[in-house]
């Protein structure tokens, strides 16, 4: 028998992602197919971080492409393609940044902070170029998280460098505060700093962006809804009503300024008690799980209460960086893997495909 590249289409046609749960054919991510006698390679693109993965698919890859009669050895190459995908027609591209995600929340004290460094450090960790904004001007927390405090200095005088710390890219208003004083800025001079620091922060080819969202809907979020280019926003809550009901106005807001709500996280959605076992939910049960239902948005995964968690935070080594092979950074590794899922479905960003067209009378 002699084996073609529609024979091994063929039956990489029945090898499902996990992720995306769709066939590798479908999506067009084969690609180099050269068959050398009883030899075959080929190349896999993936469109998002999955280095924990790759074992497990090269390995259904290769089991399937075996089946072919005549063939024998089978070589693949993963490759990471993470690409910019659309977002609002209000914004325009950030230098050095392809695909911006917004971490909000309705209220304070969720911890949405701690997920969205623990989320940047999983994306890191599967392979993916990751920076975090700490936007809350007023609070910010990324600095203590983080375990950071140094001043970012400015190679051209005009951008600002990231912090980096544990493979990330980092900035906030915090690394040029001192200590805990308060900032009183009203709010057109926190919105225009804040978009100073998105745009003029010397990004270094980062596939995603995480904006650490100030709580609330207020003037802040409004501003960055429109004039960043988010790809889409993530929204946690606990699964207690009143942290939910609030949730909810901050997933209608990002709505109604039509950015993608790419789905929900469920922080402290249990104490499971370390001796026994027994599940104890403190904060009420399944709250985010009910929102995603009611508003037709993914849930990417619930958040126990965790002593050590909290622990981490506090002492500025969050927990994916603390034990990368313990559950937490396994819990969040899955979330990422969810995310960056839903996003690599999404359309290409189309800006600057087409040059701008002028009518001369």
């Amino acid at each position: 028998m002699v084996v073609t590249k529609e024979h091994v289409l063929n039956a990489i046609s029945g090898v499902m992602d996990p992720i995306l749960k769709t066939d590798y054919v479908s999506v067009g991510a084969v690609s180099d197919i050269t068959i050398n006698g009883r030899e075959v390679s080929l190349t896999l693109d993936l469109g998002y971080p999955a280095k924990s993965l790759h074992a497990d698919i090269i390995s259904r890859i290769r089991n399937a492409v075996a089946t072919i009669g005549g063939v024998g050895n089978v070589l693949v190459d993963i490759r990471t393609k993470i690409i910019r995908h659309a977002f609002q027609s209000s914004a325009r591209p950030v230098e050095g940044v392809k695909n911006i995600i917004a971490v909000s929340s309705g209220k304070g004290g969720v911890g949405k902070s701690t997920m969205t460094a623990n989320l940047a450090l999983a994306l890191a960790a599967e392979g993916a170029r990751v920076g975090i904004l700490d936007a809350d001007i007023y609070g910010p927390s990324q600095p203590t998280i983080m375990g950071v405090s140094e001043l970012p200095p400015s190679v051209d005088g005009v951008h600002l460098e990231p912090i980096e710390q544990y493979g990330l890219q980092i900035m906030s208003i915090g690394f040029m505060m001192e200590g805990v004083q308060p900032l009183a800025w009203r709010a057109p001079m926190a919105t225009q700093a804040l978009m100073q620091l998105l745009e003029q922060t010397a990004w270094k080819d980062l596939d995603y962006l995480l904006i650490d969202m100030p709580p609330g809907t207020g003037d802040v979020q409004l501003t960055l809804s429109q004039k960043a280019p988010i790809t889409g926003a993530v929204v946690v809550t606990t699964p207690q009503e009143v942290a939910v009901l609030d949730a909810k106005k901050g997933l209608m807001m990002f709505q109604k300024m039509h950015v993608d709500v790419l789905g929900i996280i469920e922080n402290m959605s249990a104490w499971v008690c370390p001796c026994c076992g027994e599940v104890t939910h403190i904060f009420g049960q399944d709250g985010g799980k009910r929102m995603s239902e009611a508003y037709g948005v993914p849930s990417l995964g619930q958040i126990p209460i965790n002593a050590a968690l909290c622990a981490q935070t506090d002492g500025g080594l969050p927990a994916v960086a603390a034990e990368p092979d313990g559950l937490m950074a396994r819990i969040f590794r899955d979330m990422a893997h969810r995310l960056t899922g839903i996003i690599a479905m999404k359309p290409r960003d189309r800006t600057g495909i087409f040059p701008p067209i002028k009518v001369v009378g």
